[in-house]
């Protein structure tokens, strides 16, 4: 039998380095995600790749360039949930998933585009900005607040200017949340994607009913703890507001009269009468799909944009402004739209107010903003 050779331990140890860097390479590539098929529309597995978007000369915004990032963990890449309207079409990921971010999907999911969007923790945050942006103070960091549902927000969506046309749900983009404060970008908002999917059922549901719905206008979507006291009265209540958690909008349906709310109930006329049916709408979304209970308010007539409605999604049925009084908004939002700016307000009067579980102390005192 011939004699093997001995390999001192200095050159064993050397091969071995040398054999493992050459197998590197052909486990990454083994290990890079791969697209899967779906049997439902609602939910697909895809390949992800981060986008940059470029700007070119003529100042329009660029086709994203992919950069071949696949940083979604696969427990995440296979969440492409479009809700139960099938209407969502982006998947937030909890701070520190994934850099901050917006990771659109190559392709969309089920012939829509969609992407994931990474926060940016709350604790990036450094007293009342991020950066140079001003958001203000939350309630829980200045006080012990009565309900989880106010403590403060998982993170942050950052917003560039061309990031305002991301589709975040079939009918609405990312600039529709940012807050109307007039800083410039970058921006930072709070969104929840109940808020979304409620919005898009909502939407059907009026579609089923004869409504025309091919546009909607945010007047308020994400407000910051700053401007949005800036809207409100001097209870303090504006300090409590949905809008600084991303679970709330004052919107229209304008799909006839750009910018004003539609004539919704084809009586001749746009009036309280056609908020109303915006609430059917929301009561019987809630009735089948009771996890997207929330604030449901109707405002008359401040400005250009005519009569609204505030839908929110913050886990517990309450109303305002829906039965035979229709709610005035705060002095200061009504100043608002009546310059065009629609900060929107969430009134409240004790002539009609139903809440329910930690949102009843909403309907305390005279007139709230909440």
């Amino acid at each position: 039998m011939p004699a093997v050779r001995r390999i001192e331990p200095a050159r064993a140890a050397l091969l071995c380095l040398l054999l493992g860097a050459a197998a590197i390479p052909a486990f990454a590539h083994d290990a890079a995600p791969r697209a899967k098929s779906s049997a439902t529309s609602a939910s697909h597995s895809v390949n992800v790749a981060k986008t940059e978007r470029s700007e070119p000369s003529d100042g329009t915004t660029g086709e994203a360039v992919s950069t071949g990032l696949a940083l979604i963990p696969a427990a995440e890449r296979g969440d492409t949930s479009t809700g139960l309207s099938d209407g969502v079409r982006v998947h937030l990921l909890a701070p520190g998933t994934v850099p901050p971010g917006i990771y659109e999907v190559p392709g969309g999911v089920g012939g829509h585009p969609f992407a994931f969007v990474g926060l940016l923790p709350f604790d990036a945050k450094r007293g009342e900005f991020i950066g140079s942006y001003h958001l203000g103070y939350w309630p829980a960091e200045l006080h012990a607040v009565h309900s989880d549902a106010y403590d403060n927000p998982e993170g942050f969506v950052e917003v560039t200017a061309a990031d305002v046309g991301v589709h975040v749900s079939e009918h609405l983009t990312l600039g529709d949340f940012v807050t109307h404060d007039g800083a410039p970008f970058p921006k930072y908002i709070v969104l929840r994607e109940p808020l979304l999917d409620k919005i898009e059922l909502v939407l059907q549901d009026l579609a089923m009913h004869g409504v025309a719905t091919g546009s909607v206008k945010i007047l308020s979507g994400f407000r910051t703890p700053t401007y949005n006291f800036a809207l409100g009265d001097a209870s303090g209540r504006a300090r409590e507001s949905r809008h600084q958690y991303g679970d709330a909008v004052d919107l229209i349906i304008d799909t006839n009269t750009p910018g004003r709310m539609d004539d919704l109930n084809h009586d001749g006329r746009v009036d309280v009468a056609d908020v109303r049916v915006i609430e059917a709408a929301v009561d019987r979304v809630e009735r089948v799909h009771p996890e997207l209970a929330g604030g449901l308010g109707l405002y008359r007539e401040m400005g250009p944009s005519g009569p609204f409605a505030h839908i929110d999604v913050r886990g517990t049925r309450a109303r305002w402004g829906t039965a035979s009084r229709v709610m005035y908004a705060s002095a200061a939002s009504s100043a608002a739209a009546r310059t065009g700016s629609n900060g929107g307000s969430e009134s409240v009067s004790t002539s009609h107010c139903q809440a329910e579980g930690a949102s009843a102390i909403l309907c305390q005192g005279f007139r709230h903003t909440h």
